[in-house]
């Protein structure tokens, strides 16, 4: 079974490594924001491929916002191939509490909505488009349902907005965390061990060990991000700002790609999906909750085909 796991993980490195790889796409090294609240965002920027057209160059750009434990480091294979294939700038940004970004007790949606908008003022980013995966997903839909910056449109990969309780893994993820930093490892690979004893797939290990850095004093590993400030936000990561559709809705193109063996967008929550955002379109992606990681061709296909639809 554990060989299995390693193929299966490896056959998803290769496919994000076959589109990965093209040499006129520039991307920087990662710059930071200090944002009017207090906040600092990090960010990756993928440029278009030089020699575009002048329409291209002022195309409206792409904003990726990574999930719960993740990164932009998640998203730049992707951000990398849409910014070549669309000729649109792509910004990758760690949100609040994750990657490089400043670490701070509140977290929920409302806050990390605030941000990113901050973000999108502060760069004078106009009719974006905002894609997001779970609670990066949960906040772009926010950002578009307050209507505090004008977003281009939308697309929601695997999460829907209703309150609905996260998958227990989460938690389970938060206590295997703090066991690693309790026993002071010196070593990835006995963090990983006792990772293990939490969850089994290999992929998922490696995905939440990205976190780890060592302490240049006592050498030891710990974890980047705050692991206390986001195991007491879990709970509003479950939930969403908005309770009514008829109170709050965002008209713009929308795209909700779901994974069909992930359980986050049930067919029941289609038509509360359809009333917050009535011009939504469905992708559905044999894939679990991780699915630009696990299908990234079959995700391309959906994010690059709506996109263009929208330049037309």
């Amino acid at each position: 079974m554990m060989f299995a796991r390693r193929a299966l993980f490896q056959s998803h490195v290769n496919r994000i490594a076959s589109i990965r790889r093209h040499p006129a796409i520039t991307s920087r090294d990662f710059s930071s924001t200090q944002l009017p609240n207090g906040i600092t965002l990090a960010y990756d920027l993928h440029e278009p491929p030089k020699g575009s057209t002048a329409k291209a160059q002022d195309a409206p750009p792409i904003v990726f916002i990574h999930g719960l434990f993740g990164s932009k480091k998640n998203n730049r294979s992707m951000s990398r191939v849409l910014a070549r294939e669309l000729s649109r700038p792509v910004y990758a940004i760690d949100t609040r509490n994750h990657g490089d970004s400043s670490h701070d007790p509140r977290h929920d949606y409302t806050a990390l909505a605030e941000d990113v908008e901050l973000f999108l003022q502060e760069h004078k980013l106009e009719k974006s488009t905002l894609i997001g995966h779970s609670m990066g997903a949960k906040t772009a839909m926010t950002i578009a349902l307050r209507h505090k910056v004008p977003i281009g449109s939308l697309i929601s990969i695997d999460n829907a907005p209703v309150d609905a309780a996260l998958k227990s893994d989460f938690g389970k993820y938060v206590q295997g965390m703090k066991r690693i930093e309790e026993a002071k490892c010196k070593r990835q690979s006995d963090a990983d061990a006792i990772l293990a004893t939490y969850e089994e797939s290999l992929p998922i290990r490696q995905f939440l060990l990205t976190n780890l850095v060592r302490d240049p004093e006592t050498g030891t590993q710990k974890f980047r991000i705050p692991i206390k400030y986001l195991a007491a936000a879990l709970d509003n990561m479950a939930d969403f700002p908005f309770k009514d559709p008829d109170e709050a809705r965002y008209n713009g193109p929308t795209l909700m790609v779901r994974g069909t063996k992930s359980r986050y967008v049930a067919d029941e929550m289609l038509p509360t999906i359809g009333r917050f955002f009535p011009k939504f379109q469905l992708a559905d992606i044999e894939a679990g909750h991780w699915v630009v990681s696990e299908k990234p061709e079959e995700f391309r296909k959906a994010a690059v085909d709506i996109l263009s639809q929208e330049r037309d």
